[in-house]
């Protein structure tokens, strides 16, 4: 009985050996993904056309006899961004609600299981016409 204690506490020990590489090229992918994803976000920030666009539509509802442009400007491009991030909550939290009901309905599932296929073979077809009139 020892004996095969110690060999299955053997193999555990080589199976865990075996997936530590994995281990660290999953934490590598992971802290790799954070440089990427910081430059989209400081991308998005400093990008400017955003800055175009505040400056270009805002100075329509600035009044100057109310203070400062600057300041104004800022105040609407801030309630821009929060009535912005409220509706794209909005739109995530019902499209869940959606895709949960109609994942629970098995009719649904198969008319999106036909609808997905139909659309794939017309995909196919247009993909076959257009590259053999390429030729």
């Amino acid at each position: 009985m020892p004996t095969s204690i110690s060999i299955k506490l053997a193999a555990l020990h080589q199976e865990a050996d075996a997936k530590e590489p994995i281990r660290r090229l999953s934490n590598e992918a992971n802290s790799i993904e954070s440089g990427p994803k910081r430059r989209k976000r400081e991308a998005q920030v400093l990008n400017p056309k955003t800055a175009l666009f505040f400056y270009a539509f805002l100075p329509q509802f600035v009044d100057p006899a109310r203070g400062g442009v600057e300041e104004q400007i800022l105040l609407f491009g801030v309630l821009f961004v929060l009535l912005a991030s409220c509706t794209d909550c909005l739109y995530a939290l019902l499209s869940s609600m959606v895709g949960n009901i109609l994942s629970r309905n098995g009719y649904i599932r198969r008319v999106q299981r036909y609808v997905t296929g139909g659309v794939y073979i017309a995909l196919g077809i247009t993909t076959a016409i257009v590259g053999s009139e390429k030729k």
